[in-house]
């Protein structure tokens, strides 16, 4: 570790002047896509590196939707604080760029159509989020581990997010708790596993072949886990303990079984 034994950080901080903008022009051209399916006041919720969360917003921003600022997911990340390249030995002391512990979902809302948001909540059921209860609102910032192994294990997508976080950021996406979720990049099938998992209704595209074949198990495995996690606590699950060496996995919690048993 310490920056010399891995692979440094370099497909965001080594991109041209012209790759940069290739990525503004990508996300203003997936607003200008999202802004007519999109009711007024709905939210976009979208996962990001803090080297490029300004040209995200950017690009989102000159589409017309409005930039709502970012919920922070801490964990523990392995990316950043590399010693300077090839010169490791000489410079002990230094690194380059911080050791990454958020990650940072930026949030965008299309403009609402009515008055004040109140109104637009009586008329489209968007314009705000959805609290995590009645007397604790949605923090900017949430405490999320590494995606459990358990969960990386149903299908091999290298992005995969945390069921816990996920559920937690589709249930604030609808604040009546009535609506559609739209996922344009289905992958790995997590988001709509969530969405099921909190009772919402939710469609996925996904161009891969292989990605969208996998689809139907995927969702049914994920959204079949911790019976009861449904986005409406910060609380993480209770996950089963792993004997290193033996890869035997022990009995989970009686509190938080991993799936639900079927009728």
């Amino acid at each position: 570790m310490g920056g010399s034994q891995r692979d440094p950080l370099p497909r965001f901080t080594t991109l041209s002047a012209t790759e940069r903008e290739h990525v503004r022009l990508y996300f203003k051209e997936l607003g200008d896509a999202l802004m007519p399916v999109l009711v007024p006041g709905a939210h976009i919720i979208l996962a990001g590196t803090p080297m490029l969360q300004h040209l995200v917003q950017s690009g989102f921003a000159e589409a017309g939707f409005e930039v709502r600022g970012a919920i922070m997911r801490l964990y523990r990340g392995f990316r950043g604080g590399d010693r300077p390249k090839n010169a490791e030995t000489e410079f002990p002391e230094v690194c380059v760029t911080p050791r990454g512990n958020y990650e940072p979902w930026m949030l965008f809302r299309k403009p609402i159509s009515e008055r004040t948001v109140a109104d637009n909540l009586r008329k489209w059921g968007t314009g705000a989020l959805r609290r995590i209860g009645v007397d604790q609102p949605l923090p900017d910032i949430i405490q999320s581990g590494k995606t459990p192994a358990l969960e990386e294990a149903i299908f091999d997508h290298p992005t995969m997010k945390p069921q816990h976080l996920l559920r937690i950021l589709v249930r604030a996406l609808l604040p009546m708790g009535e609506g559609w979720i739209l996922e344009p990049f289905a992958g790995s099938g997590s988001t709509i596993a969530a969405c099921q998992a909190v009772g919402y209704d939710s469609m996925g595209i996904e161009l891969d072949d292989e990605y969208f074949a996998a689809l139907e198990g995927n969702i049914r495995t994920l959204a079949a886990m911790y019976p009861g996690l449904n986005g409406a606590s910060l609380e993480q699950p209770v996950m089963p303990a792993v004997k290193h060496g033996s890869g035997a996995i022990s009995a989970p919690s009686r509190q938080q079984p991993l799936f639900a048993t079927p009728a």
